[in-house]
């Protein structure tokens, strides 16, 4: 049942999109979140859907889709550049096989990106992405928070719609989308239109977001941990009562904590130190690899470089008790171990370009919507209060993730990626906004013909 339900939803959007082409484009977001292919056993997992929303997307677009608005940014060249690169390194990569399988996902994910923004020409549309993108990814995190609560979360115990560790169900990625999108669920309870915010939408969204929360526990993923840290400063600065909101965080903390699995407790210490840790020993040692190797091979060694990695490193082994305990060092080889960080995966994989590439098309980002929220954060005009919280929201979400991205590699994280095609619409879409009322103004100023000679003589001023 689940199979054919599935397959049924999305045979109707792709005819409700005969009619609606843009529907073609929340399809594509659909099913590259949530993978109903890796869901479905039969239907859904014979056919290529992703392909099939793909190309319905951009088809639509070209054929039917209005283009009034419709500009490429900056930040869309810039991956255009990375899309070049990660081409070329894949034709002259060192594990040549496995870079064409990442190459047959990632293409897609970089393209989709670039072209989003070329779609997203009104607010309806922006918040019918945002929508999409929160919905889809919150049915896992439903599914997740659902099962943590009733105690069936743990270290790569907690199974989500599928039993594999890959994409959105990776632990560490699902625990750093949950929080990333958290924001952007805020958003929704207070500007959206699709669902106007009434008591039961906010009271929806604030579930979502007790869930979002629930998925780091579940998981067991140090790096949850951390975003959810990091998005807690980042509210700060909006709140309009900080030590309440401090005070309130903090008590929520406490009273979690007795209900918290001693599992997760313990894995949770071992954030205070590297020494024992063998995971993050194997990640200092592969990142140290790295970055000898990006030294030698400046442009990287295409997808999956790590392929080639072998390094040798110490790990305390502590052994007694009290005054008698004794220290020994063992001695680990390693070979072919992932790069663990977004930053290294970059490195790697497209060399010191790639990296600088990379680091400027979120940092720039960063920037933009730091921009769009000053500029448009005191306007109090119809439809001129959605656009500043949108930007917070973004903004929110893009640090979360890179917070999240230095322990794991996610550099080409489809959702992300979605995410900054998201930025890019929304500075262009401000700036069109902007350069229209200018020009208001200059033609308002340009059609009055000043004060009237008799009111001048009369020291009077004159109406326009």
């Amino acid at each position: 049942m689940i199979d054919l339900a599935l397959l049924l939803f999305i045979l109707g959007m792709l005819v409700l999109g005969l009619f609606r082409p843009f529907l073609w484009v929340l399809l594509y977001i659909y099913i590259d979140t949530l993978a109903p292919q890796d869901i479905g056993w039969r239907f859904v997992s014979a056919m290529p859907v992703s392909l099939i929303a793909f190309c319905a997307a951009f088809g639509g677009w070209l054929l039917a889709d209005p283009k009034h608005g419709a500009k490429f940014a900056f930040r869309q060249w810039l991956m255009v550049a990375l899309l070049l690169l990660c081409a070329w390194t894949t034709t002259h990569a060192d594990f040549p096989v496995e870079a064409a399988a990442k190459w047959a996902w990632v293409w897609k994910a970089l393209v989709f990106a670039i072209f989003l923004p070329l779609t997203l020409t009104t607010r309806l549309r922006f918040e019918a992405v945002v929508l999409t993108m929160v919905l889809t990814a919150g049915a896992i995190i439903i599914d997740g928070g659902i099962k943590t609560a009733t105690g069936g979360g743990g270290y790569g115990r907690l199974y989500l719609f599928v039993q594999n560790n890959t994409g959105m169900y990776e632990s560490s990625t699902i625990a750093t989308v949950a929080i990333a999108i958290i924001p952007m669920i805020l958003w929704l309870t207070k500007h959206g239109t699709v669902f106007p915010p009434d008591w039961r939408v906010k009271w929806f969204g604030y579930a979502l977001v007790f869930a979002c929360l629930l998925i780091p526990i579940g998981t067991e993923a140090r790096t949850g941990l951390l975003c959810i840290a990091v998005l807690g400063a980042l509210m700060l600065r909006d709140a309009k009562r900080r030590f309440l909101y401090i005070g309130s965080a903090a008590a929520l903390g406490l009273v979690a904590l007795p209900f918290l699995p001693q599992s997760w407790m313990a894995r949770m210490s071992t954030l205070e130190s590297t020494d024992e840790d063998k995971s993050a020993s194997t990640r200092m040692a592969v990142w140290e690899w790295t970055i000898d190797y990006a030294n030698s091979h400046p442009l990287g060694g295409g997808f999956d470089a790590y392929r080639g990695n072998k390094f040798t490193y110490m790990t305390p082994v502590r052994t007694g008790s009290g005054n008698s305990m004794s220290v020994r060092y063992e001695e680990h080889t390693d070979e072919s171990r992932a790069f663990h960080s977004a930053v290294f995966e970059m490195l790697g994989e497209q060399g010191w370009p790639g990296l600088m590439l990379w680091l400027w098309i979120h940092l720039l980002g960063l920037w933009q919507m730091e921009r769009i929220r000053r500029r448009w954060k005191n306007r109090t005009g119809d439809g001129e209060r959605w656009q500043a919280p949108l930007a917070t929201a973004l903004q929110f979400g893009q640090v979360v993730y890179l917070v999240g991205s230095l322990f794991q590699g996610i550099a080409y994280q489809p959702f992300v990626l979605t995410l900054i095609g998201v930025q890019c619409a929304l500075w262009s879409w401000c700036r069109r906004m902007d350069t229209a009322a200018n020009r208001r103004g200059r033609g308002a100023r340009r059609a009055w013909p000043g004060p009237a000679p008799d009111a001048v003589a009369a020291g009077k001023p004159a109406l326009p």
